[in-house]
């Protein structure tokens, strides 16, 4: 009896990352070597979720070059298919309808989760095994990997990133001002630190150094505005801070409400795009350092949609034509519901449940670990308020002096950020 010809389909979620063509070219090309069919499934969960067969069939020709360039030939979707039951049932259905015996996921956090329930509701509910495989994707670098290892998409969007944060670095000195570049990062500090790290910013802050704490606006306000004094101190009138956009997640609610919205996307998280967190940082440090009579020119700045879709580099290149490969040869030794991972140059899958929160049940976020000699190292660079700054006279006269107050009162007014 002749076996039933396997198909692999692919699909992509969340947000766009340097190097997912490069993953589907590598599963393509391995599973037609090995006599499988391959489906490319657009706009990631968005048509499956209501039933419907968006599809292309992939060959070697159509994915053969395409692992130089960015963003994704399947497009890409934030839509979560675990938000009901129906929704899990259709893409199970739909899916099987198609003839498909293996997924590979290619995302984030979130889209390893719904591959997680996807495989999981075919096993449960309809008896069927649809083996799954995720491939971590996200420039945030966010995802339970062990430390030391990126998520793919991270090393060309920090590439990018401190070249552009660079030029503004550049910009700022020859115009005196100061550029707050808010870097990408829904939780964690990954791409900010590596950005500011990288191009050598003035100053980096990210949600990682202040623990679990939620924090006021005025305190972030104040990190700022004693980096700007210091930095004139010190005969400086510009700078660059590089700014972690989950830091929006640890204010405290009270200090965002002025704002004239706070939309969520279908995961519960923050469009942070709708917050304008540029400018409500900007404004309120303008307005601090007028009130200490200082004068600068701030200009707020997005970073990130500029680095999802850009060309991978060497690494990324070579990174995804590996993990794409490793995640075919999973499936086809009959590995199921893992992400893969290459450590020690080894294949490594990961268990979902190795990945998930017992706690929430949703997909643990790695985060910067704050107490790593790469931090120690990259706070030793920044220029921003430390406790030596208050205990030296000489240091502290100029800063008091830049805003023409008593030292004694200018401890009182900073000391704070230094407990």
């Amino acid at each position: 009896m002749l076996e039933t010809k396997k198909t692999i389909a692919i699909l992509c979620g969340g947000g766009p990352a340097p190097g997912m063509n490069s993953v589907i070219s590598a599963v393509t090309i391995e599973a037609i070597k090995n006599g499988w069919n391959v489906m490319g499934i657009y706009e990631g969960y968005s048509h499956l979720c209501n039933g419907e067969k968006n599809v292309v069939s992939l060959t070697i020709d159509m994915v053969s070059r395409i692992h130089l360039d960015g963003g994704s030939i399947l497009g890409t979707a934030r839509t979560n298919p675990t938000k009901s039951e129906a929704h899990l049932r259709n893409v199970v259905n739909t899916l099987i309808e198609m003839g498909v015996t293996h997924l590979v996921t290619i995302g984030g956090d979130d889209t390893a989760y719904s591959a997680c329930k996807v495989s999981e509701y075919a096993r449960r509910v309809l008896g069927i095994d649809l083996l799954v495989v995720h491939v971590p994707k996200t420039i945030d670098n966010d995802l339970p990997l062990p430390e030391g290892i990126p998520t793919f998409g991270f090393e060309t969007a920090r590439a990018l990133g401190s070249q552009l944060v660079t030029n503004l670095m550049e910009d700022a000195k020859t115009t005196n001002r100061w550029y707050f570049a808010i870097a990408m990062g829904r939780t964690a500090g990954h791409l900010s630190l590596g950005i500011g790290k990288s191009s050598g910013a003035t100053l980096t802050i990210i949600p990682e150094e202040f623990g679990d704490k939620t924090i006021r606006l005025q305190m972030l306000v104040d990190i700022l505005v004693g980096s700007i004094i210091k930095r004139l101190a010190g005969k400086r009138n510009y700078g660059v801070a590089v700014i972690a956009e989950g830091l929006v997640e640890k204010i405290a609610v009270e200090d965002l409400k002025e704002l004239d919205c706070t939309c969520f996307d279908e995961h519960g998280h923050i469009r942070y795009t709708e917050l304008n967190f540029p400018e409500l940082l900007k404004q309120a440090v303008v307005k601090n350092l007028a009130d200490l009579g200082l004068k600068m020119t701030i200009v707020g700045k997005e970073i990130g949609y500029e680095l999802r879709c850009a060309s991978p580099n060497a690494f990324d290149i070579e990174y995804t034509r590996d993990l794409g490969f490793a995640a075919f040869e999973f499936l086809k030794n009959n590995g199921t519901d893992a992400l893969i991972t290459i450590q020690n140059n080894e294949i490594v899958p990961i268990p979902f449940e190795g990945i998930l929160d017992m706690r929430t049940k949703k997909t643990q976020v790695r985060m910067v670990n704050v107490q790593s000699v790469q931090y120690r190292i990259a706070r030793e660079y920044m220029i921003r308020l430390e406790k030596d700054d208050l205990y030296s006279q000489a240091d502290l006269k100029k800063m008091a002096l830049t805003i023409n107050v008593d030292p004694d009162d200018f401890v009182k007014r900073f000391a704070y950020l230094l407990d």
